[in-house]
């Protein structure tokens, strides 16, 4: 008769008996696996008819199933099983208690592994010297060294691994003094140190605050007689590295016998952070001619110091390597190739490299979104977005940031307002960077009501936020509550910076705040320990042309500290052109023209210039020039969002579904409004004749985008208008007169500022 196990199920069910034969068909024992074995069977005692082998079968099975729960992270129902096992009298294997602080450790519940050393202590004596290790090392990976050093302390005998965990830990947690402390008992009891003793200290020294143990523990390990030990030297090299010691970690990788890719790449972490990136290169160089394996991580520090070099034709050779090593689609290596085609703005190569990636993660998306808003491709950047969120992948809060900045930069409210919901329902809103791209997102956007919603909502905002808060309203034309919000961020004892000042001198230029735009700009160094740069320079000189005095920005150009740039004499240029100078508007084209010879916005501010003099020999010289040099005035385009579409229009526009009714608007208007004929060419009049005057005014395309808005939304609601020029005098004049007539209020956000018409008066008050 054949022997047989006899398991009877728990006491739910206890009348069955489930039969196992020895001769089990070989399909079913192929098909036979512990982890499906549930863990509601019971083990009570079997009848003491059976035999002894039988016990030590049964209790085998019940091992290999303990052991498979805790493999499989199931320690609930672990602990259940092992409560059955000790109520049925049925040993734990050493190995299960193994698997089971293993599982304890790797998800860190330290709850789990103290019930399981508690059970251990109340079945078993004398563990073996391996489990005791077991356990001291599960209460150090759940970062319980209170736990841990008692168990150390209770443990018959210690080994080499028992005194590497306990002093590793000890290091790892930043506790030091009681590391050494142990190392020194250590050595007292004459066990020896291995590499592993010294790994562990050193992996532990992260910052140039543990420079100095580190000399010490790489003085003690040579004089173990390790100083040849390539790992230790590896490891040493490494946190002379990570605690800014770079010369020092030069030595010691120059004085190893044997260099691993791991002691190669160290160094060229190193050279990175110390932003020697040319020497990052020749080192990466040196490795293929010695002919060091290169992995994904080598590749990812060395793209990432061609990329701060702007060193594209380095980088394509490093690209041909990883080609030939097939790792081209290993995203590990493919991300940092997008980031450094990116970063060289080569973003056809940087699509090709993502393309090429076989499963690109949410930092291989981020990096090509950020490419396209680098590159100004801010419409592709959505649209990538958009693919991405049809993907299985996690969105990061890095391309969230780089989300907002593109809505920033297309005045796109809804895609802006949409994703700011989805990363609030993901909480991935970056904080202070991503808040403050919120912050420019909506104040480009119009809606200053959200802005400072969003800035209120930070708990302690820093200067980034400050800045952006104190920028939307300058922008706005708000320069009362610009400076007001100024004010109060140094109130809450925060520094500004100096884009700042930037928003700051902006609102005064704005508003025509030339005493205290001057006050500023003086108190900046002084006051704040800012120091000024060009750019501050340049506000002070748009603040007293926009005012008129021409003279006082001339001779801060000629006396500032730095050489004037292209934006000194374009500012001056506009004030001239404003305030009809041509002595000193001739001076700062000249200059312009030199420093800039293709900003087509200079030679259309001359031309026009000019031409109010009646000059209009010269002014045929200044389009002449602008033939010769190839150059066109960038096409003017105005749109609109209407229930959540974008309208799209540009000078002349007749494509538009609506466009009859749209000019039968634009008629009505232009009959109602009194027209103030200058005879003068604005900046998108450039290519076309002074005869034409009257219809290309009435075809400008704020004015199509306008007449689109007054015939599509309520009468209650304002007309928002964006544009990627400025507005030219007439239309800015137009837009005032309509909403006199109209009683619409309407806002237009050009290239310089947002302009609000109410009642025919803009919030601007001509300064623009």
């Amino acid at each position: 008769m054949n022997a047989h196990y006899c398991f009877a199920v728990s006491s739910l069910n206890p009348s069955p008996v489930i039969i196992a034969h020895e001769k089990i068909p070989q399909s079913i024992k192929a098909a036979a696996n512990f982890s499906q074995i549930p863990s509601w069977v019971s083990l009570k005692s079997t009848p003491s008819s059976l035999q002894t082998q039988e016990n030590i079968n049964k209790a085998q099975i019940e091992s290999i199933h303990l052991i498979s729960l805790s493999k499989q992270g199931k320690l609930k129902e672990a602990r259940e099983f092992l409560k059955q096992m000790e109520d049925a009298g049925i040993s734990v294997s050493p190995r299960s208690y193994k698997c089971l602080f293993e599982a304890c450790g790797k998800i860190k519940s330290l709850l789990d592994g103290r019930l399981f050393h508690e059970q251990m202590q109340r079945t078993g004596k004398n563990p073996p010297e391996f489990l005791e290790n077991s356990v001291l090392k599960m209460y150090c990976e759940c970062g319980s060294l209170v736990d841990a050093r008692k168990v150390f302390d209770e443990m018959r005998e210690r080994n080499l691994v028992s005194w590497n965990t306990i002093i590793s830990a000890y290091a790892e947690n930043g506790v030091f003094d009681k590391g050494f402390c142990m190392f020194s008992n250590m050595l007292e009891l004459e066990t020896k140190p291995n590499g592993s003793t010294y790994i562990g200290f050193l992996r532990s020294l992260l910052n140039p605050s543990g420079l100095e143990i580190g000399k010490q523990i790489h003085s003690h390990a040579i004089r173990s007689g390790l100083g040849s030990n390539a790992s230790v030297n590896t490891a040493i090299s490494n946190m002379y590295v990570k605690c800014g010691w770079l010369e020092g970690a030069e030595l010691v990788f120059e004085k190893m016998s044997e260099k691993n890719a791991v002691a190669w790449t160290g160094i060229m972490v190193g050279y990175t952070q110390a932003e020697r990136r040319m020497d990052a290169l020749a080192l990466f160089a040196k490795m293929v001619n010695e002919g060091v394996e290169l992995d994904e991580y080598v590749f990812s520090i060395v793209l990432k110091a061609c990329a701060g070099l702007e060193e594209l034709n380095f980088g394509r050779q490093i690209h041909g390597h990883i080609v030939k090593l097939g790792l081209e689609s290993e995203v590990s290596v493919g991300t940092p190739l997008v980031d450094f085609y990116v970063k060289c703005s080569n973003l056809e190569s940087a699509t090709k490299a993502f393309e090429w990636i076989s499963e690109p993660n949410d930092v291989s998306w981020s990096a090509l979104i950020t490419g396209y808003c680098q590159m100004g491709g801010f419409e592709e950047a959505l649209k990538t977005f958009e693919s991405l969120r049809t993907r299985s992948v996690d969105i990061n809060s890095f391309t969230y940031t780089s989300i907002f900045q593109a809505c920033s930069a297309l005045a796109d409210f809804n895609s802006g307002a949409q994703a700011h919901a989805d990363a609030i329902k993901s909480s991935l809103v970056a904080y202070q960077h991503g808040e403050s791209a919120m912050i420019t997102m909506y104040s480009r956007c119009g809606r200053l009501d959200y802005a400072t919603r969003v800035f209120e909502s930070i708990d302690d905002p820093d200067a980034v936020a400050w800045t952006a808060i104190i920028a939307g309203y300058a922008y706005q034309g708000n320069a009362p509550e610009a400076l007001k919000l100024f004010r109060r961020m140094q109130d809450c004892g925060v520094r500004p910076n100096a884009v700042t000042f930037i928003a700051v001198l902006t609102a005064c230029s704005h508003s025509g705040l030339v005493i205290e735009g001057r006050q500023y700009l003086e108190s900046m160094s002084s006051n704040y320990g800012v120091a000024t740069t060009i750019d501050h320079y340049d506000c002070m000189v748009d603040i007293y042309s926009r005012a008129g005095f021409l003279q006082e920005a001339l001779e801060l150009i000629r006396s500032m500290p730095f050489s004037p740039d292209a934006m000194s004499w374009k500012c001056l240029l506009g004030g001239c052109w404003t305030y009809r100078n041509l002595e000193i508007g001739e001076l700062a084209a000249e200059n312009l023209f030199q420093l800039d010879p293709e900003d087509t916005a200079g030679y259309i501010l001359m031309f026009n210039l000019y031409a109010s003099f009646g000059k209009w020999k010269e002014a045929a010289n200044v389009r002449k020039m602008m033939a010769e040099r190839n150059l066109r005035k960038e096409l003017s385009c105005s749109w609109i969002t209407v229930k959540g579409k974008v309208h799209r229009f540009i000078v002349g526009d007749k494509h538009h579904p609506q466009t009859e009714e749209i000019y039968s608007k634009l008629e009505a208007l232009n009959d109602s409004v009194i027209k103030e004929e200058t005879g003068l060419l604005t900046e998108e009049d450039v290519s076309n004749s002074l005869p034409e005057r009257k219809e290309q005014l009435l075809v400008h395309s704020e004015r199509l985008a306008l007449a689109f808005g007054l015939i599509s939304t309520p009468s209650s609601a304002p007309v928002v208008v964006f544009k990627n020029l400025r507005a030219c005098k007439d239309c800015h004049d137009f837009g005032k007169q309509v909403s006199l007539i109209t009683g619409r209020e309407i806002v237009v956000r050009d290239s310089f500022r947002f302009h609000h018409f109410k009642l025919g008066e803009c919030s601007c008050n001509d300064y623009w």
